[in-house]
This record gives C-alpha cells, sequence and structure tokens, in this order.
C-alpha cells in the first residue's frame, strides 16, 4: 500500500516541503508513483524517515544523515559516539553560559557581583527564584513603592547585602524561636517581630506603611517562592508562612489603632 506525501507528511509531524526537500537531497525518494503520477510512498520509505528524524532530532546534518544512510551498519555508531561528545560539550557550554545569566540577573536584582562562595556567604540558603522575581515586576511593575525597592536593592553594596542579610537571620532566629514555643501570632511577641520586619523593610528597601505590609503578608502566605526569600526552606515549619502573615496583619492593626488614637488625642 502507498501513502501520498499528505499522509506522510501528517503521519511525520512534518511538512509537505520537507519531504521534497529530503527527496532533492538524495534522503528519501519514494520509489512509487500514484496512477496520477503523485509520489507514493511505501511502508520501507516509511522506515527510512523515521530514521532521518531520528538523527535530526540529535542535531546531525542532512549531508552527515546520508553518510550514515549509506551504510547503516558501518558507520552509524562511530557517528552516534561522535555526536554524544559534541553533545556534551555543548550541554557544558550551555550549563556555563546558564551561569553567566544567573549572575548577571543577580548583578541586575542587587547590583553587586558575587562568586559562587561569595554568594553563599552572603546569601546563605535563600535563593532568588527567577520566576518569581519575573511575576513580581509584571504585578508590580506600576507601583511606585516596587520600582523603589528595587532601585533601593540594586544600589546596595556587598556590605550592605551582608549586613541586611546578618540583620535577617537574626530576625529569623527570634520568629522560629516564638513559632516553636507556641506563641500567638497576634500576641504581643508575635506582633513585634512582625514589626521588626516592617521596620526592616522600610530601611533596607522601601518605605513600609501597615497596608504595603499587608500586602507583603498575603504574598508570603500564597507563594511559597515568596516565603523562600525570607525562611529558607531548610528552617520552615507547617504552618509558619501563615504564623507570619497572621502577625503582620495584627500588627497592621495595632499601628492603624495606634496612629488613630495618637490623631484623635495630639
Amino acid at each position: 500500500m502507498g501513502y501520498s506525501v499528505g499522509q506522510v507528511a501528517a503521519f511525520a509531524g512534518v511538512t509537505v516541503r520537507t519531504l521534497h526537500h529530503y527527496d532533492k537531497a538524495g534522503l528519501l525518494s519514494p520509489g512509487e508513483r500514484s496512477p496520477a503520477g503523485y509520489r507514493s510512498y511505501s511502508d520501507a520509505d516509511l522506515a527510512r524517515l523515521q530514521q532521518i528524524l531520528f538523527y535530526r532530532e540529535l542535531g546531525f546534518p542532512l549531508e552527515e544523515i546520508a553518510v550514515i544512510l549509506r551504510d547503516p551498519q558501518a558507520g552509524a555508531l562511530q557517528h552516534l559516539r561522535a555526536r554524544q561528545r559534541r553533545l556534551r560539550e555543548e550541554i557544558e557550554r550551555l550549563e556555563r553560559l546558564a551561569q553567566v545569566a544567573e549572575q548577571a540577573i543577580e548583578v541586575q536584582r542587587t547590583g553587586v557581583v558575587l562568586g559562587p562562595q561569595e554568594r553563599s556567604e552572603v546569601f546563605g540558603e535563600i535563593a532568588f527564584d527567577l520566576s518569581y522575581a519575573t511575576e513580581a515586576q509584571l504585578k508590580w511593575r506600576d507601583s511606585a513603592e516596587y520600582r523603589e525597592a528595587m532601585a533601593r536593592a540594586g544600589a546596595h553594596t556587598k556590605e550592605d547585602w551582608r549586613q541586611l542579610m546578618n540583620e535577617a537571620a537574626v530576625w529569623r532566629a527570634g520568629l522560629l524561636a516564638a513559632f516553636d514555643a507556641e506563641e500567638p501570632a497576634d500576641g504581643e511577641r508575635g506582633m513585634d517581630l512582625a514589626e521588626e520586619h516592617r521596620r526592616h523593610v522600610a530601611r533596607w528597601f522601601t518605605p513600609c506603611p501597615p497596608h504595603t505590609h499587608r500586602r507583603i503578608a498575603d504574598d508570603l502566605a500564597a507563594d511559597p517562592r515568596a516565603f523562600a526569600l525570607l525562611v529558607p526552606p531548610s528552617q520552615q515549619r507547617p504552618g509558619l508562612a501563615a504564623y507570619v502573615s497572621k502577625a503582620i496583619h495584627a500588627n497592621a492593626s495595632r499601628c492603624e489603632g495606634s496612629r488613630t488614637e495618637h490623631e484623635e488625642h495630639p
């Protein structure tokens, strides 16, 4: 049974133009013609096309595929081994490029160039998730507070980041101690920790009034990637993100209440 060029293109997921190109290149020339004079592909032709597509998927140029198919038993293994070496070299090259891109992203976000050892010393387990950073930029790009936070982050020196992260680590230790001691999130200690975090954000990134802190709290509770910037996975506990969010909301209400009281009784 013969197959038309359109049928073969549909079977193989290629275009009719590609099959015509393979024909002109001498890679796959159907040996039969329909009564109307059109190309007609046999089962053997389909098997050969599968081989061609396999080698194309591995990145072989058509000229090299033609050499392999002329004598598959003699040359295929040698060509495959050579291609495997080139693929491994390409993987290594791409990994190096990925590292360069990652460092460039970090420079854009933090304003400092850090090698792997320095990055570990400064940021510890805290890792910047590129997908989260991209989504945050799209979500908050019209926010003046977000733009200021990114601008200030970009202006921080390596020593700034070191001090910032040290402060965050001390705060995190206090948070974990309060959580493990089962102190209520909306209790005095919980709210004091939330207030420390609010002032930390204001000191290093952007003014953080209660309504802004509430938005941060909601993000921390809803997105594990956001919470991982605050507490690395190895230090997280079940319910901790919700605990932090509740403490921030309670402290925001406390701050708003204090401001209202001050306005009523100057």
